[in-house]
């Protein structure tokens, strides 16, 4: 017996059989025979979901030979890639290409599948989430048809299934809107916590990204800036070797591990070593392709929660966030992250209908994450947070219904395209009903 387990190390499972198809035919064939023996079935990604949103409870589906891209078209615009490619490899055959997407997360480990089918986003922009740079999809449904969808072919399956949660079915490709491969410049900062509230709405308006960090139990903050500029790639200026390697590998990841381990043998010591490492921060520009802007290695483990509260609540619920930790015994090493995103029109995405501000709460994974993750949980909740369907949250269906204007309709749907629960699992069960 196979044993899946995610990437945080949270959630485990035991799948019975273990398959890895290489095409939508391969994906039927599974999916027919999984429910005509009346099991389960999910494609698990790559496990950087905190939650158990792709655990397996009898078949597990494997990626790797869903992967690539299949299709361009450059009078569109569009590229089609199979659903179990990894973001990292799309991303440099992109740019072999010319091309690329339009925003992106902090992290490209994820398949499109899972990445699409949870919500992954980055900030700003005119689309955050990578689900709504989506322009099309095929999928395997509960009953072994495989169906596409766009805004013109099956639009109400287009509206969900681009944030589908592994509910609808089994994603075989996906295609997206991309750009001409250009230049972002980011500009990095260190500034202080009244600072950084003070001017959060002025540079998010004079800014086409912006990403801020917040150290607990300090009044550091960090934010970076991401901007376009009319260059040729080749016109870029990256940071040179030595620099990229001392600040995004040995600092942001060497010695960031020491100090968690550190924080872990001696909590009390966890409000210091914050204050030093935002006395590290320092000022820093440079520019690149979109990707190697955008995404950054992660090495540290860690658990997250993040909420998406509607934009003209999320500095309010910062604020009670801080109070909340201030008042309390716990020692938080990692910083709180802040991010903005526009509205989008997807059934059950996080920023449907609102523009959004999104905090994200981290501990590393040997830290007990319950008592911290509760009580942010209930400060976002109180100003009508939706939480990220792949990190740690306690809603349940009942609950999540009230938050979104478009759940009955998502239910609606899945009855349709998976009537026997086919891809259902015990996380799914949570949230769904």
């Amino acid at each position: 017996m196979s044993t899946w387990r995610n990437w945080s190390g949270l959630e485990t499972a035991s799948p019975r059989e273990v398959s890895a198809p290489v095409d939508a035919a391969a994906v039927v064939a599974a999916v027919t025979r999984a429910a005509e023996s009346g099991r389960q079935v999910k494609m698990v990604g790559t496990g950087h979901s905190f939650t158990a949103i792709s655990a397996p409870e009898d078949v597990m589906l494997r990626p790797e030979r869903l992967a690539g891209i299949v299709e361009v078209d450059r009078d569109a615009m569009t590229v089609t890639a199979l659903a179990g490619t990894p973001l990292h490899v799309l991303n440099e055959q992109l740019a072999r290409l010319g091309l690329s997407l339009h925003n992106m997360g902090d992290i490209a480990e994820q398949t499109l599948a899972g990445a699409t089918s949870t919500g992954t986003h980055g900030t700003g922009g005119v689309k955050a989430s990578l689900s709504a740079q989506l322009c099309g999809l095929e999928l395997v449904t509960g009953t072994g048809e495989v169906l596409r969808a766009s805004r013109t072919e099956n639009p109400d399956v287009f509206a969900a299934a681009r944030i589908g949660l592994g509910a609808l079915g089994v994603l075989t490709s996906v295609t997206f809107e991309v750009e001409p491969l250009g230049v972002l410049e980011a500009h990095e900062q260190p500034l202080g916590w009244a600072e950084g509230l003070d001017r959060y709405d002025e540079f998010v308006a004079d800014n086409h990204h912006v990403d801020m960090y917040w150290f607990p139990h300090t009044d550091a903050m960090q934010v970076k800036t991401n901007n376009r500029l009319d260059l040729d790639p080749a016109e870029a200026e990256p940071l040179s070797s030595l620099r990229a390697w001392l600040d995004d590998d040995f600092v942001a990841n060497t010695l960031f591990g020491v100090v968690n381990r550190i924080g872990n043998l001696r909590p009390a010591t966890v409000p210091r070593l914050n204050r030093f490492a935002g006395r590290l921060l320092s000022e820093r520009r440079y520019s690149d392709i979109p990707h190697k802007v955008f995404t950054t290695p992660r090495t540290v483990v860690f658990k997250e929660m993040e909420y998406a509260v509607p934009r003209d609540q999320g500095l309010a619920a910062l604020r009670e966030a801080r109070a909340r930790i201030e008042r309390s015994p716990w020692r938080i090493s990692f910083p709180v992250e802040i991010r903005q995103t526009p509205a989008d029109d997807i059934t059950l995405g996080t920023s449907t209908g609102r523009e959004s501000m999104y905090l994200a709460f981290h501990v590393n994974a040997q830290t007990d994450h319950r008592a911290y993750f509760a009580a942010m949980e209930e400060i976002m909740v109180a100003h009508g947070g939706r939480p990220h369907w792949g990190k740690v949250h306690t809603r349940t269906a009942e609950q999540l219904a009230l938050s979104y204007p478009r759940y009955e309709e998502f239910l609606a749907l899945r009855d349709r395209l998976d009537p026997h629960r086919v891809f259902d699992n015990a996380y799914l069960r949570r949230v769904l009903g």
